[in-house]
């Protein structure tokens, strides 16, 4: 399964890692991919939308799905 969400403060490429870190961190996740010119970050696997967003607001940014 396939999910995109919203998130705001991501400058550079440091900051793209550190999300796809931090999503990569939830149980469930299979992987992601952040752009930070859309805003997003995809992530693929079978976990809740709400801990998505959590571990990137952990992560320093604004997230929303």
């Amino acid at each position: 399964m396939s999910t995109t969400i919203t998130v705001e403060g991501m400058t550079c490429g440091h900051c793209e890692q550190t999300v796809e870190d931090a999503i990569e961190d939830v149980s469930g996740v299979t992987g992601a991919a952040a752009d930070r010119d859309a805003e997003q970050v995809t992530v693929e696997g079978d976990t809740d939308v709400s801990s998505l967003v959590a571990a990137v607001e952990d992560a320093g940014y604004t997230a929303k799905a």
